[in-house]
């Protein structure tokens, strides 16, 4: 299936279908050749690389036999590229990851094992790992996103530092005839956005249908998330079987209508499609190489059984800036976590700390300590289960064997000399190195975005124009708005809320009742959207969900910034907490490192909320906007 020509009324093309098969390095893997049988596609995403993703695969390249790509997406080529060359089908995916080159020329053996020749490009020029040395030398900074702290201040040697790419690289690739993209680091949505260029033939100056693209990338991004998965109002989706991919069906205008194939499990509705594009981000203002879209703009609309249009979303020229990816080696850590069961909890607890580090030399001989006591236990519980307490103790040391078998030997002595009943959920066991993300910014004149096509051509990607006054993380642009048709305006949702506190009585019950929530990471930040199903009910919340009443929900939050954003146009509340998870999900002490049960945990606190919104929580088939 080639490109087609211009075959709507208004002289346009039709919508292009990108169907994704993969929201990280590990998913689904027949998720592939269920997207292309399903039903008709133009082109068939993955998404491979989590934050976490690109220390993986350093360690894993660093191993006997080991390579730098995303190992899977072989199997998943290899069951579907006849289809795709015989339907036409474009395959774009980011499992380039370290080695971009090296994962296409082993797609082109696959595919020459199975008889066929495809056309295959790479994207190449977010590695900058070479570079480090020679780009501080010339005065770029790496500025961190939270503290500004430099490398040398903060002693730090990267292992693997990648840019986060545009999606200009793909569309060009495309234009050049590519069957199969290989890209590497680049942003998630870019694997919507450059196909979508492509098929429609957009400009640079674009910025609306851009940021539509955007907002559609990002829906579909993480896979069965768009589709019922990880979704909070169990009443809404009530297919019980897992949850299908999603498929963005995007116009000419940048509008799209977010789908799936008939006979798949989960549903699309417009609650879905606002999880997911609650889903970690920071300020409405979500800053890409290629545009900045505004998801408080963004309007949802119901249009049939699993069918919601996302439309009007606006955009404006990207910052002078990307974002990089770094990681780098933290050290070595273990975790011991112990049971205590039944009567006087917190002195079992504090005399098992007190001994533990006492044969050790104390706390202050490693580099970090934590100690966290996670109390499930219940008075005259009616099982054994429920009268225990988890305490989990983890160390962090450069030093290999401090953290390992010197600590587990330790925590062994208490087997017969700890307090009573002591046992362990595991045995001890030796360390681990573990890897910080650290997320910084660059120049982005320093990056150079190239595509190598099949015959070993290569296409310099030029920088999109930028905006006079870059967005940062956590704040809203103000820049001009500079739409398709050339003119410029300010940037504003187009339904600012209105705050109302209903009267009448209240009843004391969780949040979750009447307010959905998605969760998730982004480096130390946590996010957490919160999203209501009626208009009344927003106008509750965004009255009532303070900064202070926040905190007030979630302890942990206490002394931490809290950055609070309104999406009306979503019914949706924002919130950013900068450094909850510390230094990310590879060197974090949390139960849950990537906040993905934080939403949950909100949801579960119990709040005074008006009773006449209780009796309408459920809502009707209305739209989510008019």
């Amino acid at each position: 299936m080639t490109r087609p020509a211009a075959d709507q009324p208004d002289g346009t093309r039709r919508p292009v279908r990108i169907a994704n098969c993969s929201g990280f390095y590990g998913d689904r893997l027949d998720a592939a050749r269920l997207m292309v049988d399903g039903g008709p596609i133009d082109v068939l995403t993955g998404d491979y690389l989590a934050e976490l993703t690109m220390l993986i695969l350093w360690k894993t390249r660093g191993r006997p036999g080991g390579v730098g790509y995303a190992r899977t997406f072989l199997a998943q080529v290899e069951d579907v590229l006849g289809n795709c060359l015989d339907r036409g089908i474009r395959i774009v995916a980011n499992a380039g990851g370290l080695d971009p080159a090296g994962l296409a020329a082993k797609v082109r053996a696959v595919a020459a094992d199975l008889g066929l020749r495809p056309n295959i490009a790479y994207v190449t020029g977010d590695n900058l790992i070479d570079r480090i040395g020679a780009l501080q030398a010339a005065g770029e900074p790496f500025a961190h996103l939270d503290t500004g702290r430099r490398l040398a201040d903060a002693g730090v040697e990267p292992v693997t530092a990648n840019a986060y790419l545009g999606g200009w690289g793909i569309a060009a690739a495309l234009s050049s005839g590519a069957d199969v993209v290989i890209a590497p680091r680049v942003t998630d949505a870019s694997l919507v956005l450059g196909p979508a260029a492509w098929w429609h033939d957009w400009r640079r100056g674009d910025w609306d249908r851009l940021a539509g693209a955007v907002a559609a990338g990002h829906v579909i991004e993480c896979g069965p998330q768009a589709c019922g998965g990880n979704y909070p109002f169990l009443d809404e989706v009530t297919d019980g079987g897992y949850p299908g991919f999603p498929i963005a069906e995007v116009a000419a205008d940048g509008s799209s209508v977010i789908t799936k194939h008939p006979g798949t499990g989960g549903a699309v509705t417009a609650g879905t499609v606002t999880a997911q594009l609650l889903y970690e981000i920071a300020a409405p203002a979500y800053a890409n190489p290629d545009v900045t879209a505004h998801f408080d703009t963004t309007r949802l609309t119901h249009e049939g059984s699993d069918r919601v249009r996302l439309a009007a979303t606006r955009g404006t020229p990207p910052s002078g800036q990307l974002k990089v990816a770094m990681n780098y080696l933290g050290g070595y850590r273990n975790t011991v976590t112990m049971v205590i069961t039944g009567l006087d909890i917190e002195e079992k607890a504090s005399r098992a700390r007190r001994e533990l580090f006492d044969g050790l030399g104390g706390e202050s001989g490693f580099d970090a300590v934590d100690v966290q006591l996670l109390r499930f236990d219940q008075p005259d519980a009616a099982s054994n289960a429920l009268a225990t307490a988890h305490l989990r103790i983890t160390v962090k040391d450069r030093d290999a064997t401090k953290a390992g078998r010197r600590f587990s030997d330790a925590a062994n002595s208490l087997f017969l000399g700890g307090y009573a009943g002591f046992h362990t959920t595991t045995p001890p066991g030796d360390a681990s190195a573990f890897g910080v993300y650290w997320p910084t910014l660059i120049a982005r004149d320093a990056v150079a975005q190239t595509v190598v096509l099949d015959d070993a051509t290569t296409l310099a990607i030029p920088h999109s124009p930028s905006a006079p006054h870059s967005p940062s993380a956590g704040h809203s642009p103000s820049a001009p708005h500079s739409p398709s048709a050339g003119h410029a305006e300010a940037v504003q949702p187009t339904a600012p809320a209105v705050p109302a506190v209903c009267g009448g009585a209240t009843m004391r019950v969780p949040l979750g009742r009447i307010v959905g929530a998605r969760s998730g990471d982004k480096g130390g930040n946590a996010n957490v959207g919160l999203w209501a199903r009626t208009d009344a009910s927003y106008r509750w919340l965004a009255g009532a969900l303070t900064v202070e009443t926040f905190r007030a929900l979630l302890p942990e939050a206490h002394g931490l910034p809290v950055h609070r954003f309104e999406l009306a146009n979503l019914r949706a509340l924002n919130f950013v907490v900068v450094g909850l998870l510390g230094d990310g999900v590879a060197s974090s002490v949390r139960v849950d490192p990537q906040a993905k049960g934080l939403g949950e945990y909100v949801r579960s606190r119990f709040m005074d909320i008006p009773a006449v919104l209780l009796e309408t929580a459920r809502p009707g088939s209305r739209a989510i906007a008019p």
